[in-house]
């Protein structure tokens, strides 16, 4: 299990095509594909408006900082995305319309494209193995956090780390009271 760490303040930034917010995207896969078979970003919503349509991908929304927004699409029922850290999935190719709740939102999304991986996004803050055979990635909220396997890091709030399965297992540690962190358990499907 090899780890790549990253950290919030340095991700790229790309501003929305209509104007109505950003992302920075923390990574994909395969690196440099046009067609992902898996995504995760963090995304800042500063204005109502619709989601990108992404065909054939499943998405998953929590909400990190901010009052939220509420997801409105005529396929199904308006959901509000107002509680921190509550993974929100839904399909990626019907028509979203977000709609702020107050100010500026932030939000961390995972896709990934149906037939080749699933995700489940958790919140957690107890220790943690990292199953063998499954890809992830964790981003601190709050806290400090060790993440270990062949390799070893330290992690606090606005860090993170990516992988890839490996055969073995690897450990999540909160080394701080009150430590929080979203988990994204990456399976590949065969």
């Amino acid at each position: 299990m090899s780890f790549t760490v990253f950290d919030f303040a340095s991700l790229p930034v790309s501003r929305w095509r209509n104007g109505g917010g950003e992302t920075r995207e923390i990574a994909c896969w395969p690196v440099g594909g046009e067609d992902f078979a898996w995504r995760a970003s963090i995304a800042t919503i500063e204005q109502d408006g619709p989601f990108s349509i992404f065909p054939d991908i499943d998405r998953s929304i929590t909400l990190l900082s901010g009052e939220g927004v509420v997801l409105s699409s005529p396929d199904w029922e308006a959901h509000t995305l107002s509680t921190l850290l509550q993974p929100f999935a839904f399909p990626g190719d019907i028509p979203i319309h977000a709609h702020l709740l107050g100010g500026t939102s932030q939000d961390f999304n995972i896709m990934t494209r149906r037939g080749c991986w699933q995700a489940s996004v958790a919140s957690i803050s107890s220790p943690q193995e990292l199953p063998a055979s499954h890809g992830g990635l964790v981003y601190v909220v709050r806290g400090k956090w060790l993440i270990s396997h062949t390799e070893t890091h330290e992690l606090t709030a606005a860090q993170g780390c990516w992988w890839l399965p490996a055969i073995k297992s690897g450990q999540l540690q909160p080394l701080a009271t009150n430590s929080c962190l979203l988990w994204v358990n990456l399976l590949p499907e065969r």
